[in-house]
């Protein structure tokens, strides 16, 4: 069977095309600037890439263009869209409602709709992303797999806020966390190279966005990322845990509104409101080797607070077995990796300097005799949207 997995954003399309009989990715895509002039698909057919410029005013236009793609003689990849046997999507926020992935039906949209508050720049794209799939491909089962739903294991002592109790009754303002998807597919990968269940394991998906999760024995424990995608460890553009007095603060002495705030702290801070060079790790880590001062202040903070993270996981799960890196800048972030791992050592976590040598690609990093297994797992969001796809409709 071959699954096609959508993840609509603000203003683009990601898409791929998996073939479940071998974990096979055909083919990928990103659509860029949907609902503008110059709307770019980046596509990638079995590694052979190439850029195709198509006008798509909105998402009806954008996976319109994408099955007339997939179809073309030329790709090889389906003859008919009747061989595309589901759609899995990736929505990133499913609230209280959804512990697992769902087929979608009305009941589910709306139920969606009604997280758009809590995701206002998601979940919109995410419903107009599956009202367009049924447009184009009616009979097809659609399902939705949601960003929150992995940490719905959480303790109520992990995601309560202490703050007034009646703002969790009223608006569910509580932890959801994110990224759920890419730290189940780690957890089940660790499971799988490990050969057991019953393990503590603490991911750190880093990248643009980035959070830290506990796990033990396959579900969440506790996640860094709170009720949105701003809280945790300091990010490309986001701020992480700040002194939430700050926030009036800036606002009086500046005389800003809440649209103004939240573009600071989404858009201008972290790695790139502190090193005022770029939100590309790249740059920053050049400058760092440069000897540029606030590049080193970027990234030695940061790792400084993803350390701090993982030994507040090691209280919550009792213990740690397994440490894991994904996400670009975890897979791909040899000196990021070292950083971490140094302020660890008191703890016995061991990491081999020579083995840590890789970028993308899946490996045990850590020494022999480090009381914790320390790996690099690339994550497949995809793929894992994929299979919670396939296991539902099957």
């Amino acid at each position: 069977m071959k699954i096609l997995v959508l993840n609509c954003g603000s203003s683009s399309l990601k898409f791929q095309l998996i073939n479940m009989e071998n974990n096979e990715r055909m083919a990928k895509g990103n659509f860029e600037r949907i609902g503008g002039m110059k709307t770019t698909l980046k596509l990638n057919v079995r590694g052979n890439k190439e850029e195709l410029l198509h006008i798509a005013r909105d998402y009806d236009e954008a996976i319109s263009f994408v099955l007339e793609v997939l179809l073309k003689p030329e790709y090889d990849l389906i003859k008919s869209l009747d061989e595309i046997g589901a759609v899995g999507h990736r929505i990133v926020h499913g609230g209280e409602m959804f512990s697992k992935s769902v087929l979608i039906d009305n009941e589910v949209i709306e139920e969606i709709e009604k997280c758009i508050d809590l995701a206002p720049l998601h979940n919109p794209a995410g419903v107009a992303g599956i009202k367009a799939a049924q447009n184009a491909l009616p009979n097809v089962p659609m399902v939705a797999v949601f960003d929150t739903a992995f940490h719905q294991t959480m303790d109520p002592k992990a995601y309560v806020y202490q703050i007034p109790y009646r703002y969790y009754t009223s608006y569910k303002i509580r932890k959801y966390g994110f990224h759920g998807t890419s730290h189940k597919y780690v957890a089940s990968r660790v499971e799988e190279l490990e050969g057991k269940k019953d393990l503590k394991v603490i991911n750190c998906h880093l990248g643009q966005g980035a959070s830290i999760c506990a796990i033990d024995g396959g579900k969440s424990v506790d996640t860094s990322m709170g009720l949105t995608p701003l809280a945790g460890i300091p990010m490309a553009t986001r701020c992480g845990d700040i002194d939430p007095a700050i926030i009036p603060y800036i606002m009086k002495r500046d005389n800003l509104g809440p649209e103004d705030i939240e573009e600071i702290l989404n858009k201008q801070a972290g790695a790139w409101g502190v090193s005022g060079v770029s939100s590309d790790y790249k740059d920053i880590e050049d400058g760092y080797n440069m000897g540029d001062q606030r590049s080193i202040l970027t990234l030695d903070s940061q790792a400084y607070k993803v350390a701090q993270y993982i030994g507040q996981y090691m209280i919550s799960l009792g213990g740690l077995d397994v440490l894991t890196f994904a996400g670009g800048v975890g897979e791909n972030g040899i000196e990021t990796r070292e950083r971490v791992c140094k302020y660890l050592e008191p703890f016995g976590v061991k990491l081999d300097l020579e083995a840590n040598k890789v970028r993308g690609k899946e490996k045990c990093i850590s020494t022999d005799d480090s009381k914790v297994k320390i790996y690099v797992i690339p994550t497949n969001e995809e793929l894992m949207i994929a299979k919670e796809t396939y296991e539902l409709i099957k």
